[in-house]
């Protein structure tokens, strides 16, 4: 109790050996690195880089394309079955259309092109 105190509360540097004083300038160094490196994961964490935003922006075009792509895949697979399957059987028959079906919506598109001319001109 009767030992000398610095004016931060640690003993007086002449009553610590070598090895005590580099051992607590080290914790020193290594409180200030972790200091700094809180900073700077905090900067982070709060402020998202313009880099990682563009590059999500750039990955959310190309995800809403190729969904838009899958989309319009899938309509045409069921338009084109749709096709089939109501020039095969006459409608909701399961023959998979290639039974002549062909033939027969070749036929029906051109009765529908002449159609649609007598309704231009009306």
């Amino acid at each position: 109790m009767d030992q000398p105190h610095a004016g931060g509360g640690l003993i007086s540097p002449p009553e610590l050996s070598p090895m005590e004083q580099e051992i607590l300038e080290e914790y020193e160094r290594l409180a200030m690195n972790m200091k700094t490196l809180a900073t700077l994961l905090e900067n982070l964490a709060s402020n998202p880089t313009v880099g990682i935003l563009d590059g999500l922006r750039e990955l959310e075009r190309k995800t809403s394309l190729a969904f838009t792509l899958l989309k319009a895949s899938v309509y045409s697979i069921v338009l084109q079955q749709e096709i089939d399957w109501g020039a095969g059987g006459g409608g909701g028959g399961n023959n998979g259309g290639n039974d002549g079906g062909e033939e027969k919506v070749e036929e029906r598109e051109d009765e529908d092109d002449d159609d649609d001319d007598d309704d231009m001109e009306e």
